[in-house]
């Protein structure tokens, strides 16, 4: 299902399916993204949601088909490229990923550090996010001693501290209350507001009733079952 088809697309995929084993997980997905699009990928567990996110961050590879980021062909991406290409995406997992023994700060701040960028930019960029999702005051805690709440607020920063295009959230939602959840969405709308691409994969249908616009992807068995516009 093609329902774009717009120059400014900045995610396209064309017949993209996937297997595990013998099992198909993607089935003949065609799909057009624009720049600064809020996508809600909604559907039950095992449907595909997660498999196409990790398929667009290079997580996995396609089994069939061709997938374009911003015109670059990810089967003809080089290997040295590749982390040029992932620092154009901002990841959020439902089990966070932090690293457990650094602190909120360091979290946040590895994205950077891994990109070269001076100390000076480090702190001033990751002091910047930790405030603008609540979490400044926590800055040298621990991960475990976090809320799941807290927890997914720093993978949030984590997330945006790179300026990303694009933001990937696989369930960001799944193991918080409704009252964290609902801040969770909100942060990533703040960002979708700023001109980033943000994809949420979940099930939680109340997520996608709090979503104030963008286009939700309905999936069920790999397969794309429709799309609509959320007004």
């Amino acid at each position: 299902m093609n329902d774009k088809n717009n120059k400014n697309s900045i995610i396209r995929l064309f017949n993209v399916s996937k297997r595990f084993g013998g099992k198909l997980a993607l089935k003949d997905i065609t799909l057009d993204i624009e720049q600064g699009e809020f996508i809600f990928i909604s559907g039950p567990s095992g449907a595909g949601k997660s498999t196409l996110l990790k398929i667009l961050y290079l997580a996995e590879k396609v089994s069939e088909g061709q997938i374009l980021i911003d015109g670059m062909n990810l089967a003809r991406i080089s290997s040295s490229k590749l982390p040029v290409l992932r620092r154009r995406f901002g990841m959020v997992f439902q089990d966070f990923k932090l690293i457990p023994n650094r602190t909120v700060y360091e979290n946040v701040a590895l994205v950077l550090e891994a990109a070269g960028e001076k100390p000076s930019y480090i702190r001033k960029k990751v002091m910047q996010v930790l405030r603008t999702t609540g979490m400044e005051k926590k800055l040298k805690a621990l991960p475990p001693t976090l809320s799941g709440g807290e927890q997914q607020r720093v993978a949030v920063a984590r997330a945006v501290v790179g300026e990303p295009s694009i933001i990937l959230a696989d369930e960001p939602t799944g193991s918080l209350d409704s009252q964290s959840a609902q801040a969770i969405l909100d942060f990533l709308m703040e960002y979708h507001k700023k001109g980033t691409t943000v994809l949420i994969a979940s099930h939680n249908l109340h997520l996608l009733e709090s979503t104030v616009r963008g286009r939700n992807i309905e999936i069920n068995d790999g397969i794309i079952k429709r799309t609509a516009t959320m007004l």
